[in-house]
């Protein structure tokens, strides 16, 4: 049974053997990588420790505080705790890192993303987070199509603060031998059950082995939510992005969608300027009452204004 070798900010790190305690171990935060993953890392490393290329990313070592690694860059190492931990024992604390398995999709990584990881990270006192991510291929089988590719989500996950490590490609349903064979102490996930075709909730067999710690979710914000804004305002954005130079064909909108999206905008700016609420309008409105206020003066009583003149002529003549 093997674990995956990494620091973590408050422990020490884990080893397999007596040579590797003379090790000398890299500042918080580096990742001790496998030989493949180090000589990618090296040479697709740039002058700004980042190298991408269309639907990729990698990084070098170079950098100071890196995202989190990927489950297949890091080395196996056996681990030093191997009797498995009750919710009350890891609240309490303990020495190794309570390992904490967290997963989803994560299109469109949002804040009720990183609020569930942040929950999930603060569950425990010493906590490893593993995010597992699922891939394009099983999340359009069984859910449908994602706005972003499996690379970028991974990625996405991988710069989130709370995470430790991304395990991509992530099954679906979860057995207690997966928990076992990744050293999983307990599952971090929401309590609403989650089925497939042949299960009533997926995270059932954790819930019942007392491996399961639930979280909340974040009312009024999840990737379906944000992409029905999109599709609410359909036309705004459209015309947002061919204002900002995509073409009708890269937005997958037809040649009279495309005219109809310019026209109504056109449209609109004609009513800004002329309408009754215009600018122009407007204008004139104010220009309007400056000239009433400049020539309208007050009503003159004009028999006051003659008793005053006999009267002073009057105290003259006295």
């Amino acid at each position: 049974m093997t674990t995956r070798k990494r620091l973590h900010p408050d422990s020490e790190p884990l080893l397999t053997n007596e040579e590797e305690d003379e090790e000398t171990f890299p500042p918080k935060k580096k990742q001790q990588l496998s030989p493949g993953a180090a000589d990618e890392a090296s040479s697709s490393g740039s002058s700004n420790g980042v190298s991408s290329s269309p639907g990729r990313y990698s990084y070098s070592r170079e950098l100071h505080v890196g995202p989190a690694p990927l489950s297949r860059e890091l080395l196996p190492v056996a681990n030093k705790r191997r009797r498995p931990l009750t919710i009350e024992e890891a609240k309490k604390g303990t020495k190794e890192p309570v390992r904490v398995y967290s997963d989803g999709i994560f299109d469109m990584f949002h804040n009720g993303h990183s609020r569930v990881l942040m929950q999930a990270k603060n569950a425990f006192p010493n906590t490893y987070l593993i995010v597992g991510v699922s891939s394009d291929a099983m999340t359009h089988k069984l859910k449908g199509k994602t706005v972003m590719s499996e690379d970028e989500r991974y990625d996405a996950v991988r710069h989130c603060r709370y995470v430790d490590e991304v395990l991509a490609g992530a099954p679906w349903t979860l057995s207690l031998e997966f928990l076992e064979k990744n050293q999983i102490d307990f599952v971090a996930h929401d309590d609403l059950p989650y089925n497939t075709s042949d299960m009533a909730d997926i995270y059932q067999p954790v819930k019942d082995a007392g491996k399961f710690y639930p979280t909340k979710r974040t009312e009024g914000i999840s990737t379906s939510e944000i992409i029905a804004r999109i599709v609410k305002d359909y036309n705004m954005y459209i015309q947002r992005n061919l204002e900002r130079g995509y073409t009708a064909k890269e937005l997958n909108v037809g040649f009279i969608k495309e005219n109809e999206v310019r026209m109504k905008r056109k449209f609109r700016g004609f009513l800004a300027l002329f309408g009754r609420d215009g600018r122009i309008s407007e204008f004139f409105h104010d220009q309007k009452e400056k000239i009433k206020h400049v020539f309208m003066s007050p009503t003159t009583n004009h028999e006051d204004t003659g008793d005053e003149e006999q009267q002073r002529g009057l105290e003259g003549n006295s």
